[in-house]
């Protein structure tokens, strides 16, 4: 799937939204890397990647040319400062109409709007893609998250106690979120 959006930032900067394409590979993987040392929230540790750039880059085309599946970058100034994605939960009819997304942005950004303007890109995304359900998970204790979700009119609908196991602090809950499309 195909997507660009302009926005304005909290400091009067724009960000493009854009779905990602081949020549981004090496920016996005540099990006997920950053992002997932920076913090503990996130699904996967740095050293977990096993993608490498051919890989990434066929999987970003592969996005491009799928209509239920995006894989989005936000751009400032000609940097890479999160990503996005929206994916199908599964292909079988009884699947069909879930899609799950998940967010990452470099903490050097936070605050700015960028979260929420991916955020709502992926929203966009996922109606167009005619999914009636959009779903995530989040860290419990990730309070900015799940505040960002709850606006956006993100309903709790279940917790997962042991979710994920930090190798820094053990135990983690997750909170399973959805949105009615």
């Amino acid at each position: 799937m195909r997507y660009l959006k302009t926005v304005r930032l909290k400091d009067g900067r724009e960000c493009r939204i854009r779905s990602g394409e081949e020549r981004d590979t090496q920016a996005m993987l540099d990006n997920f890397v950053l992002t997932h040392a920076q913090t503990d929230f996130l699904c996967t540790y740095p050293d977990e990647t096993v993608r490498t750039a051919a890989d990434k880059g066929q999987r970003l085309q592969n996005r491009l040319d799928d209509p239920g599946e995006v894989e989005l970058l936000a751009e400032v100034d000609g940097i890479v400062t999160g990503t996005a994605g929206v994916g199908r939960v599964g292909t079988r009819e009884k699947l069909r109409h879930r899609a799950e997304l998940g967010i990452s942005l470099d903490a050097a950004w936070w605050g700015l709007g960028i979260g929420r303007a991916l955020l709502e890109a992926c929203i966009e995304c996922a109606r167009s893609a005619g999914y009636a359900q959009l779903e995530l998970e989040v860290v419990a204790d990730n309070v900015r998250a799940l505040s960002l979700y709850r606006s956006a009119g993100f309903v709790e609908y279940g917790r997962n106690p042991k979710g994920f196991r930090s190798r820094l602090s053990g135990w983690q809950e997750l909170v399973l979120m959805r949105l009615e499309l």
